[in-house]
């Protein structure tokens, strides 16, 4: 009997690892680029109209050998915003930014990544993601990105950014 008692707890342990070990192996990255042109002539207080991501998703869950149902966990493991052109440009212009994702005509809209202290002179920025699920967007033929922005100074050329996100996803053997 105490054999038994004792084995319990061992057993309960390699069956935990072993679950992280499958997860581990059937976790994959999904990149997901885009470029935007923001117009010109916007300020603190505009709002720019949301932005349409096409996912190439299942292009992504076929080269993993998966499925959109299999499908059990998207997380954003990194978001880079770059601006491209016109040469030299920076995000000197903007404070913070708040970039919200949803899927188009519905009402789940929530945040996916932001960040609160722009540094100065700088064309790239990584923004901080959250820890929000993002299954059903990513899943989804297409999700649209909003931003909500706190400006320094207005605008007046219109620009070129490039989003590059890395979404960790992982997929049910089953």
């Amino acid at each position: 009997m105490k054999k038994i008692l004792l084995l319990v707890p061992l057993v309960l342990v390699l069956a935990l690892v072993g679950c992280k070990k499958v997860d581990e192996l059937l976790t994959f990255t999904v990149d997901v680029s885009q470029s935007v042109t923001i117009p010109g002539f916007f300020g603190p207080g505009a709002q720019l109209p949301p932005v349409s991501v096409i996912t190439k998703s299942d292009e992504s869950f076929r080269n993993n050998k998966t499925t959109r149902d299999k499908v059990k966990n998207v997380l954003l493991d990194q978001l880079v915003l770059t601006v491209t052109s016109p040469a030299g440009n920076t995000f000197d212009f903007l404070e913070k930014i708040d970039l919200y994702i949803n899927t188009p005509n519905t009402n789940n809209k929530i945040l996916l990544a932001y960040l609160h202290v722009i540094p100065q002179g700088v064309n790239t920025i990584k923004l901080v993601p959250t820890t929000a699920k993002l299954d059903e967007y990513l899943k989804a033929e297409t999700y649209e990105l909003t931003v909500d922005t706190k400006l320094t100074t207005s605008r007046s050329n219109s620009f070129v950014v490039r989003s590059d996100s890395k979404f960790k996803v992982t997929a049910d053997p089953l």
